[in-house]
């Protein structure tokens, strides 16, 4: 992997991540130096303890634009982008509309391919190995970072999820908080040591791979599998099975086996529903914050809002109200129709 950092006309960081040196990233942005003002804040629920971040800028941020107009396509003559070379491998820059900016943290977007209509599942291997590289190198050099407590990266695809550009892409925060579910992981970690004198994440992964009715696919280094208490309809954990808190430990064996292990279970995703259109998802890679997370373990976990063809999973009442999931796809049924779907 070999990266290339450049600035922005508005000054934001951009880095070109290829597969081999030697290619031209000297493309400069020629558009006006026209910085979005952002300015983040920070606020704690009292009757929770959670932080909620207020983010009024993001209301004007590019709103699912043609084609012709994405701001994540390499750029064109009379068509400048985020990306100001003609083409591109992999590259990640600050979020012109961030949610996290200055002491609240950070937001960057990672784009996969200069390809428009394509989608993760289609990259290679190689490909999606670089993708790897890069949420590695970005949670590395973020974690390093003053204020910094938390690196999460994640992809959200899919107009279902609220996906405001189709271009294939992900997003990296830095918080400067733990999140929610992450300290619901610290808490629920410590009362299982405390009750067991083993680790949590270990546990349900030898669990998991025990009980093989739910396990969709698994290697050498990592097991996909459905969690006992999956609160989406088809919802897949990816977990390597030396447990490391984070993306930076992951040693090469595990990080070779990685991308033909994901693109599969991608593509079962795309072929749960016998449709030409792609299945919405969120991937979600939980990381252990800087501070507190010693019990946790690095995993993935991979679900979709559609529960049938035709359906989707709304957090509605219950859900949104409560945090009281319902799911209406049994694990067990939901990791067999994963397997079948060659």
């Amino acid at each position: 992997m070999h990266r290339t950092v450049t600035e922005l006309a508005d000054g934001r960081e951009l880095i070109y991540y290829d597969s081999r040196p030697g290619r031209d990233r000297g493309a400069e942005d020629r558009r006006p130096p026209d910085r979005v003002e952002s300015a983040p804040e920070l606020r704690r629920d009292p009757t929770t303890g959670d932080w909620v971040t207020i983010a009024a800028h993001r209301q004007s941020r590019t709103h699912l634009p043609p084609a012709d107009a994405c701001p994540l396509c390499p750029s064109r003559d009379g068509r400048p982008s985020e990306i100001p070379a003609a083409d591109y491998e992999v590259a990640v820059f600050e979020n012109r509309f961030p949610s996290l900016a200055g002491e609240a943290g950070r937001c960057e977007v990672v784009c996969f391919t200069p390809e428009h209509d394509a989608g993760f599942a289609g990259l290679t291997p190689q490909r999606a190995r670089l993708v790897l590289d890069a949420w590695t190198d970005r949670t590395a050099e973020l974690s390093a970072r003053p204020g910094v407590r938390q690196v999460y990266c994640f992809e959200n695809r899919g107009a279902e999820i609220g996906v405001t550009l189709a271009h294939p892409h992900g997003q990296i925060y830095a918080f400067s908080t733990t999140t929610p579910r992450t300290a619901k992981h610290i808490a629920a970690a410590a009362a299982h040591r405390a009750r067991t004198g083993r680790n949590l994440f270990e546990d349900v992964l030898e669990e998991a791979r025990a009980a093989t009715e739910r396990v969709v696919l698994a290697g050498e280094h990592w097991t996909a599998f459905v969690p006992y208490a999956a609160r989406w309809p088809y919802e897949v954990h990816l977990y390597p099975h030396r447990r490391v808190p984070d993306l930076t430990r992951l040693g090469e064996a595990e990080r070779a086996e990685f991308p033909g292990l994901y693109l599969d279970l991608l593509r079962r995703f795309d072929r749960l529903f016998g449709s030409a259109a792609p299945t919405p998802y969120i991937a979600a890679w939980h990381q252990a914050p800087l501070v507190g997370g010693g019990e946790l373990a690095l995993h993935l976990e991979l679900f979709t809002v559609r529960r049938s063809a035709d359906k989707l999973k709304y957090t509605a009442g219950t859900e949104a109200g409560m945090d009281a999931f319902m799911n209406d796809v049994a694990p067990e049924a939901a990791a067999r129709r994963l397997r079948e779907a060659l």
